[in-house]
């Protein structure tokens, strides 16, 4: 019994070592989280030193001054030993709380609120933000441009890279997502439209509060809040996802052919589900704002379209594009920046696919149109669909020459390979992120073969391929064959401005 009690004992030494352990870290052995998250095309966008797991924004917004206010609740988790810490947020801030005590806080940079807490955090802790804050988002401006779009009858918040900062306080990178409530007072007869499902519709006094829940995974950028008089229409998809459209009371000669076209959402993702693998969301839908930009964007189970992508008709050739993206860019989400081929070139080619779904023209067809159309000192060749550079994070040429490498990749490896990838990838990465590299990787996997080189040619060198690459690619066809168009052609190009954020 004695021997035994004593071989318990623990060494001087390794007693020291175990009080050492219980002592937490000196205020010293703290540090600030980083400034940005560690993007090479945007350093100062996202955070270091913390992940966020929750956004619970409660929001009051008045349409005829653009005022507001707002108490953000964000959930998150340390990474680091943290002094200090930054959301990414534009308006103004009148308090902020960190695990229910007040914390300093101090702006900095373009964009960069700096959040100092009472006591440093650990490590590994869960921490609980509150951020009271009120403004006009549209007086507001970083690196000269804003994300907000002020309406006749409210605003709107939808833009890429970023859109966040003109209304919530953020960890403003894909690579920290996390679920959303979005709970909004308007004033009576205005509505509030963001992502997700409904959760309640409640009035009080003269206002109207709409609540939505996302609770799936969603990136910053994806998030989106639009406040204005809308026709909102519902139904279901044929496999059951509730569907949710609104539409401007105002879009005026565009309002029929908004309507023809995006009330085929349900139609179109079942469509896609074939392609890409089951519909990743409880929730599905699109909204036309009378904003006067003319871009799309893929905000997360709610795509946003401007009234002039149906300025020349119906454009159900966009509404492809956006629904792919809940796949390819919500469901599987860029690392970084520079991965944006992984998004914008899978939506091209869901396009291609749609155009041989509608007899319209073969994905082959619009790929030998594409090469043909370009010559080679055409400025096209020169962008790098797998790393375009910041500049160029949206050129024609990564949407493009994104979709005809795709082609040259399915023809490399047959079709039983190319669609085993096309299904398997949001599988493999749901709710995360990867890279250009991780989707090469992950082709030679699934085809077993050895794709370097065709990635090479087709998505990193500065110059149109040769003839003997484009022949081994089968993507070079008789002149006779792409002199004309497909003619689904014209309506892809009329879906062009979709890049121009």
């Amino acid at each position: 019994m004695e021997s035994h009690v004593h071989r318990r004992l623990l060494a001087p030494g390794a007693l020291a070592v175990s009080l050492l352990l219980a002592i937490p870290a000196s205020a010293a052995d703290y540090e600030p989280g980083a400034p940005g998250i560690g993007d090479s095309y945007y350093p100062a966008y996202g955070n270091g030193g913390y992940n966020v797991s929750h956004y619970d924004l409660r929001l009051r917004y008045q349409p005829a001054t653009d005022k507001l206010e707002g108490t953000a609740t964000l959930l998150a988790r340390t990474t680091q030993d943290l002094s200090r810490f930054n959301l990414d947020f534009l308006l103004d801030v009148s308090e902020v709380r960190v695990n229910g005590t007040k914390a300093s806080f101090a702006t900095s940079g373009e964009h960069e609120l700096e959040i100092t807490p009472k006591t440093p955090l650990p490590k590994g802790t869960p921490v609980t933000i509150v951020v009271r804050y009120s403004g006009v988002p549209s007086s507001k401006q970083a690196y000269g441009f804003t994300s907000w779009h002020r309406t006749p009858d409210g605003g709107v918040a939808a833009n890429e890279p970023e859109a966040a900062w003109w209304w919530f306080p953020s960890n403003d990178h894909p690579l920290d997502k996390a679920t959303y409530d979005v709970s909004v007072a308007v004033p009576d007869g205005t509505q509030a439209i963001s992502n997700g499902t409904p959760q309640s519709v409640t009035s009080r006094k003269g206002w109207t509060r709409f609540n939505w829940r996302s609770d799936k995974p969603q990136a910053t950028y994806l998030a989106t809040l639009a406040v204005g008089k809308f026709d909102v229409t519902t139904g279901y998809t044929e496999s059951g996802i509730p569907v949710i459209n609104a539409y401007s009371e105002d879009l005026g000669d565009n309002a029929g052919a908004a309507r023809a076209s995006i009330e085929r959402t349900g139609e179109i993702a079942d469509w896609l589900a074939e392609y890409f693998g089951p519909y990743p969301y409880n929730a599905l839908g699109g909204y036309v704002p009378n904003v006067t930009t003319g871009y799309a964007l893929e905000t997360q189970t709610r795509p946003f379209y401007s009234p002039r992508q149906f300025a020349q008709g119906p454009n159900v050739s966009v509404v492809v594009h956006e629904l792919a993206h809940q796949w390819y860019g919500d469901l599987v989400s860029v690392a970084g920046w520079k991965d944006i081929w992984i998004n914008e070139g899978f939506a091209r080619y869901a396009q291609w696919l749609w155009s041989e779904h509608e007899g319209e023209g073969t994905a082959q067809e619009l790929a030998d149109h594409v090469y043909a159309s370009h010559p080679a000192d055409d400025a096209f060749w020169t962008v790098k669909p797998g790393d375009p550079g910041p500049e160029n994070q949206f050129d024609i040429a990564v949407y493009d020459r994104g979709a005809l490498a795709l082609q040259a990749l399915r023809n490399e490896i047959g079709d039983k390979a190319f669609f085993a990838i096309l299904k398997g990838w949001p599988a493999k990465y749901a709710h995360g992120n990867a890279t250009v590299a991780d989707f090469r990787a992950y082709a030679e996997q699934v085809s077993g073969r050895s794709l370097g080189s065709l990635f090479e040619t087709w998505l990193y060198e500065p110059s149109k391929p040769g003839a003997p690459a484009a022949r081994d690619a089968k993507v070079v066809a008789s002149r006779s064959s792409v002199v004309k168009a497909p003619k689904s052609w014209k309506k892809i190009a009329a879906t062009n401005s979709v890049h121009d954020h």
